[in-house]
């Protein structure tokens, strides 16, 4: 199968996203496939007139792809490469190559990439590509939408509100969170304590969106539970270092400790692996999606979001859950497309 693995982009997860799609590329390679791994908004130079033998090179398209640093990256400074000034989102010849190929595999997290606005373009050209399709992305990205769809099916979610930037501040007690509408993997997500801390979070949020939710802060433990074609995985608990689970803990080696499966009784597994089904069906997902929950001091959940491409790379949650039902990261990577495949053949 020839496959274009698609990732990097301009959101802040743009390193998330390159370590994703690297891993995704080698481990389809190691099954026998034709691939190649393209930066969205970089491309890839290439004579035109060979692009029918693109996934026939040889190169290793993984070349230069480094570990994730400790800060998100410096966005402005990407944008700097496009030697065509990055008039259109798309580098050179990424739509070319997609076009060609079997499947692409959305190894993209967050803004442009996880928000619904690829997967659209992909529809319109006839595309296959894995994940969910454009509509239940874009609400999924937009955390205030699937809030309120998920209050309105009886679904457990933090209480909270939404606010533009410039908006009068409605304090809902401390400690609160304050984090911005579209984003993830922490990046404009902040805990306060008071409103001197409210509006410097405020501030900092507005480098990510114009648009903030503000919730009930849930003190307690933190799950995760993927759901794959409408089936919940093992249950992975996260237990941060210092600093909880920032952009920093989740991505440095070491910074955070991850059980697999939770240890949880059974009763307590079984309520949160329903009540991901259930938001998998409520948020209209298919193919596969990730849900993040909180469990307070009185073991009352609360489902914070849900990742409708969440991270693969080797380590990620989803594949660590994979791993206890008897996929390797490799057989994972096929089961993804298989199960995307079958959902964009519904879609005709």
């Amino acid at each position: 199968m020839k496959v274009a693995v698609l990732a990097g982009g301009t959101s802040s997860e743009r390193e998330v996203s390159l370590i994703s799609g690297k891993g995704i590329y080698e481990a389809l390679k190691s099954k026998g496939h034709k691939a190649v791994l393209l930066d969205v908004y970089l491309g890839v130079d290439y004579d035109a007139s060979k692009l029918d033998g693109i996934f026939d090179d040889t190169r290793d398209w993984g070349e230069g792809v480094s570990a994730i640093a400790e800060k998100s990256p410096d966005l402005k400074e990407i944008k700097k490469l496009r030697k065509d000034g990055g008039r259109s989102f798309f580098g050179p010849n990424v739509l070319e190559v997609c076009s060609r190929a079997d499947v692409v595999f959305m190894a993209l997290h967050g803004a442009n990439g996880e928000d619904g606005k690829i997967q659209a373009t992909f529809e319109l050209l006839g595309i296959p590509y894995t994940g969910t399709d454009y509509l239940s992305s874009g609400i999924c990205m937009n955390k205030l939408i699937s809030k309120e769809i998920m209050r309105a099916n009886g679904l457990p979610t933090p209480d909270g509100y939404y606010m533009k930037i410039n908006d009068p501040i409605k304090e809902i007690g401390y400690p609160a969170v304050v984090k911005a509408n579209n984003g993830g993997s922490s990046v404009g997500t902040y805990i306060v304590n008071s409103l001197d801390e409210f509006k410097k979070a405020l501030t900092d949020v507005a480098q990510y969106d114009e648009f903030v939710v503000v919730e009930k802060f849930v003190k307690g433990r933190e799950f995760t539970c993927g759901v794959i074609d409408g089936k919940a995985l093992p249950i992975v608990e996260i237990i941060p270092g210092e600093g909880g689970y920032d952009y920093k803990n989740k991505y440095q080696p070491g910074m955070t400790k991850e059980v697999c499966p939770a240890e949880l009784n059974a009763a307590k597994t079984k309520e949160i692996q329903e009540t991901s089904e259930r938001i998998y069906t409520a948020l209209r997902l298919s193919a596969y999606a990730r849900l993040d929950f909180m469990m307070d001091e009185d073991e009352n959940i609360y489902c914070l979001e849900a990742n409708t491409l969440p991270g693969m790379t080797p380590s990620s949650l989803l594949p660590q859950e994979a791993a206890q039902i008897g996929l390797d990261y490799a057989e994972l990577c096929e089961k993804l497309i298989e199960v995307s495949l079958k959902e964009r053949n519904k879609e005709r």
